[in-house]
């Protein structure tokens, strides 16, 4: 986003994404900003007044608040999500076309809930489009930001750590969903894109890397299909020119002037052996296709790279653990853990100071006082973390910052969150937002928060605060549930069932480890999980969760109990009967 602004702070212009010299019809930032400049000086009076009437609207009050949500929201959700959907390519809306990952785990909540086939198939559909596009880096793996047509082919290959850390979420969903390895494969190719290239030596995740090489949009990651010759053995070669859509002549049609012979990598649905005429899913197949992409992959790392933006930022920070703690659960992946957990350590040693976050982090600098996405986001990464490694500390951050955030953000007459904290100095106006774009809202991310912190540690007025905060919005929910598709996830947790499960039991011990995988592989999104160790007499957990204190192992064995709003069934020590319990398995 850029904006431009007088010098008392009233913006006058604003726009999205500028290359940095004019191309293909879009203006560039240096003629932006040369044309800013003319017309500041031809025409300063009508540029102020125009800023004052936008700042004006800007800065009216928007009421949005009403009653409770209709019984029926969800399905109003599903119905036009199932009516923007596009049943060809997959994906919602034309073009631009955005991944939209909460729209996809909404889906997921939605088909548990109805055992409706139809949001799985629209699920299925556009993560198997996204993976075998180009919008997906087929050599280093993650995704660009978005697509410029319907089909997924052609990007704006610009790579952003908030669009890799939903996506890991949204493909590692639907691997628990329907055990399909493809998803999983995914899911842990995008983990080790972050891993290999995004992350910091102290453990913070970077915030993106540029679309241009060489002053050229994608120059980095287009093929001609003599390059492919020249680096692969001719069988190679050939395989790799059929399987991702390589023509001498070049596939990139949406931007092909200037630009002819060159192709972005696409797989199709079925790859088929050029050869052979054979199916390439088998292993013999997938491990040679893995061979010949880490020959591509190693000729690509000498080309020069796309810029790469440094900047740690708390809230896309916040999303990429809560995507590793995820993934490591649904895959058994410590190291996903350790990555998670050492981002965290980084973001309260370097970006914490007196009990409030700070946004960004860079070359040892860190500035500016944390906006509500760095709260929400960050305080899910912790809670999605506790769940992982079962540190008390990771609630305890997430508790203080929560008690933080409702004390300096929330809107005390209204109900919601500010966006900015009522001891910021340096904007011209607090605004309320719980609309979600590619990113979700804070406002949206905090109602699931509230609502799991509040069943984690039995304080009720947490989920009070969730059930304001939807009222505070009602009327724009309403308006176009389709835009709350992340709001509708924590919704969908509120109306329930929804679970607490307490594992009772030895710490790494095999037995809590068998219940805690029989909970993590099956699809079971409304749930908090909770660990007391048996071994010590007086957890630290007790101190955020005083209501496990009479819960103990049955006859030394690990012990489940399966709680709904508190009220617990009868202690096992069975996985079978505690799926039962929850309905799963």
């Amino acid at each position: 986003m850029t904006v431009i602004m007088t010098p008392d702070k009233k913006p006058f212009f604003a726009g999205t994404y500028f290359p940095k010299e004019s191309r293909f019809g879009f203006m560039g930032l240096k003629e932006v900003l040369s044309r800013t400049a003319q017309a500041w000086g031809q025409s300063t009076s009508e540029i102020l007044s125009s800023a004052q009437k936008i700042h004006a609207v800007l800065n009216r009050p928007v009421l949005s608040r009403g009653g409770d949500l209709p019984a029926d929201i969800l399905k109003r959700t599903f119905v036009q999500l199932a009516d923007h959907f596009d049943q060809e390519n997959g994906g919602f809306g034309t073009t631009p076309k955005f991944p939209s990952p909460q729209h996809l785990t909404f889906l997921l909540r939605w088909a548990k809930r109805t055992s409706d086939a139809r949001p799985l198939v629209m699920v299925e559909k556009t993560l198997r489009a996204m993976r075998r596009g180009g919008i997906y880096d087929h050599l280093g793996f993650g995704f660009h930001r978005y697509s410029t047509d319907a089909q997924w082919l052609v990007p704006h290959f610009e790579k952003m750590l908030c669009d890799q850390a939903l996506l890991t979420m949204a493909y590692t969903e639907a691997y628990v969903f329907t055990a399909k390895e493809e998803y999983r494969q995914t899911a842990e190719e995008v983990a080790a894109y972050v891993l290999r290239d995004m992350t910091s030596e102290e453990g913070g995740f970077f915030a993106a890397e540029d679309a241009d090489s060489n002053g050229k949009e994608g120059k980095f990651y287009l093929w001609e299909e003599e390059e492919i010759r020249n680096i692969l053995k001719p069988a190679e070669a050939e395989l790799a020119i059929r399987v991702f859509n390589i023509r001498p002549d070049g596939n990139d049609e949406e931007r092909k002037i200037g630009r002819a012979r060159e192709n972005i990598l696409w797989v199709a649905e079925q790859p088929i052996h050029p050869a052979t005429k054979s199916s390439l899913q088998g292993k013999a197949a997938q491990a040679r296709l893995a061979r010949i992409r880490e020959k591509l992959f190693r000729a690509r790392e000498e080309r020069p790279r796309p810029l790469k933006d440094t900047k740690i930022l708390t809230d896309w920070n916040g999303l990429m653990i809560a995507a590793l703690a995820k993934a490591s659960q649904a895959f058994d992946r410590e190291d996903y853990a350790a990555a998670a957990r050492k981002a965290a350590d980084f973001v309260r040693a370097k970006m914490i100071a007196q009990g409030e976050l700070y946004h960004r982090y860079i070359e040892g600098e860190v500035k500016i006082p944390g906006f509500l996405d760095d709260y929400a986001f960050f305080i899910w990464g912790l809670i999605d973390l506790y769940e992982t490694i079962f540190d008390p500390s990771c609630l305890e951050w997430a508790l203080e910052l929560t008690d933080r955030l409702l004390l300096k953000f929330w809107d005390k007459k209204e109900g919601g969150f500010f966006l900015s904290s009522e001891e910021a100095q340096d904007l011209p106006f607090r605004r309320k937002e719980i609309y979600d774009s590619a990113v979700p809202s804070g406002n949206s991310v905090m109602t699931a928060n509230l609502l799991r912190l509040g069943r984690i540690t039995g304080r009720t007025e947490l989920e009070t605060k969730a059930h304001e905060l939807a009222k505070a919005f009602s009327l724009r929910i309403v308006q176009a549930p389709i835009a709350h598709t992340q709001l509708m996830c924590a919704l969908d947790f509120a109306r329930g069932p929804s679970y607490e499960i307490v594992i009772v039991g030895q710490a790494s011990a095999e037995d809590t480890e068998t219940i805690l995988r029989s909970l993590r592989r099956n699809y079971i999104p409304n749930k908090v999980v909770l660990f007391r160790p048996a071994e010590v007499q007086s957890p630290e957990i007790l101190k955020f969760a005083p209501y496990l204190k009479p819960m103990t192992a049955l006859e030394g064995k690990a012990t489940a109990y399966v709680c709904s709003n508190y009220r617990c069934q009868l202690p096992t020590t069975e996985s079978a009967q505690i799926l039962a319990l929850l309905n799963a398995g």
